[in-house]
């Protein structure tokens, strides 16, 4: 059977830039390819609301991603799930269709989004094949209760299945972006994204990327990632960004993607997610001549004392070796940190500054306080530590912070680093950073721009004066 399906991204965030939801391509190339109908509304792109699209395409079902929880920011605290409610029962009411949950922030929360949504179904892990499967299931008439990763109600208890063991993303053509999403998000951004595998099998103390998409390494072919690459270029995307959780975390897995597009003479220049450990130049040079611009490292901390806490299984010497090659390469990169997690003292954090110091052009991206999610062995941590109780809605953010820290401790010594070394940006964005980008965006510049904000903190080391305010730019 053919059923008409509306997919909805409602992602509001877009600091410091607007994501194109490459999870609804993902599952429109398997609705198509099981001969459904599909048509997007996308919050973030101007054009018709969700109550036109609804009357005009008259869905049969309707999947609503969700895609961040929050803003992972401890200060500001920003939440995207509120309006779920409603629009549930919006939907319902002006289509009278089944509502479908998904999205990788639904699968960190599937049991308290689904009580709170109202909605009919959810779909934890990847929803590609699970979503198929479920509507294949209800324009049947069959049991659904054998689907993947399904929440759903029976005999009013809530009901979750294990994801399945999951299957590589699928292959995407044209069709699978619509171009006038496409043209927004190129817009705003100059940008596209990427997937070259899920699944993640490091073990870091907070990280939820194994419960959304497991530990196994589920890769795609390389041909099929070069083919990729070269179809965003045709539609016009000037940078690409690899959304993996660790795109190294199988260095042939590497080698074989760079060495696909280099014999597909694709010329694009993108940037990805690494692990500062394992790197070769033999590594970073293939990396560069597939066109590699820049390096965000997910690194959290540059004390060896608090990298043990974190469970990251690398050291302060992996870092400073993964940054070395990339300067030597010339390699824009940036170290990711959390300040304040388990292990850490001011002691610790003075350590880490001493050791930025030693690493050759990097621009030090920290935030304070780490965000508690369930499944992880954060959650474990502050549980047995009483800070939180398996009751605890932790939809509403938690932070953990190591005892005899406040976050106002942290933030003080965080700015104070910046002050005296103006590639640290510490903290939430100021709205002047938000303005730069926008700038910045404007008049086409792509890839990343940690640079100009240090610039900013570098002339005007108290905050941009109103009468500067459009200098940089």
């Amino acid at each position: 059977m053919s059923s008409r399906i509306l997919l909805v991204s409602i992602n509001t965030c877009s600091t410091p830039d607007p994501v194109f939801p490459l999870g609804l391509a993902q599952l429109t190339a398997a609705l198509r390819a099981a001969g459904h109908e599909v048509r997007w509304n996308d919050v973030q792109v101007p054009g018709a609301s969700i109550e036109e699209t609804l009357a005009d395409f008259r869905p049969h079902y309707t999947g609503i991603s969700l895609r961040n929880i929050d803003d992972v920011l401890i200060r500001k605290q920003e939440t995207y799930f509120e309006g779920l409610n409603a629009l549930c029962a919006r939907t319902r009411e002006l289509a009278g269709c089944p509502v479908i949950l998904g999205g990788s922030g639904f699968s960190i929360f599937p049991r308290e989004l689904y009580e709170f949504s109202g909605a009919d179904f959810g779909i934890c892990g990847a929803g590609d094949q699970a979503l198929v499967a479920l509507i294949s299931a209800l324009e049947t008439r069959r049991d659904v209760s054998a689907v993947p990763g399904l929440v759903w109600k029976q005999n009013g208890e809530v009901r979750i299945n294990p994801p399945a063991a999951g299957t590589p993303s699928p292959e995407l053509d044209d069709a699978d972006r619509p171009a006038a999403v496409v043209d927004h998000y190129l817009r705003a951004g100059g940008m596209l994204n990427i997937q070259t595998q899920r699944g993640c099998a490091f073990r870091c103390c907070y990280c939820t990327y194994p419960v959304i998409e497991g530990r196994a390494h589920l890769r795609q072919p390389p041909e099929q990632v070069a083919e990729e690459f070269a179809r965003a270029a045709r539609l016009g995307a000037k940078y690409l960004f690899i959304v993996d959780s660790v795109f190294n975390a199988t260095p042939g897995h590497v080698v074989e993607i760079c060495e696909a597009i280099i014999q597909k003479h694709v010329k694009i220049s993108w940037g990805c997610f690494l692990r500062p450990q394992g790197l070769t130049p033999e590594l970073m040079q293939v990396m560069g001549r597939a066109g590699l611009a820049h390096i965000e490292f997910g690194t959290d901390s540059l004390s060896d004392e608090v990298l043990a806490c974190y469970q990251k299984g690398f050291t302060f010497d992996d870092i400073q070796r993964s940054s070395e090659l990339a300067h030597r390469h010339c390699i824009d990169y940036c170290h990711f940190l959390i300040a304040g997690g388990p292990g850490e003292t001011l002691e610790t954090l003075q350590e880490g500054f001493d050791q930025s110091r030693r690493l050759n052009g990097a621009i030090i991206m920290a935030v304070v306080g780490m965000r508690i999610y369930p499944g992880t062995s954060l959650f474990e941590r502050a549980l047995a530590e009483g800070r939180i109780t398996r009751e605890t809605n932790l939809l509403k953010p938690a932070y953990y912070l190591a005892k005899g820290l406040t976050q106002e401790a942290v933030f003080d010594r965080l700015q104070e680093f910046s002050r005296l070394c103006p590639n640290w940006i510490p903290g939430d964005p100021a709205p002047a950073y938000a303005r730069l980008v926008e700038r910045l965006r404007q008049r086409g510049i792509v890839g990343p721009l940690w640079g100009y904000f240090s610039m900013i903190q570098r002339l005007w080391p108290q905050g941009v004066p109103s009468s500067h305010s459009h200098a940089p730019a």
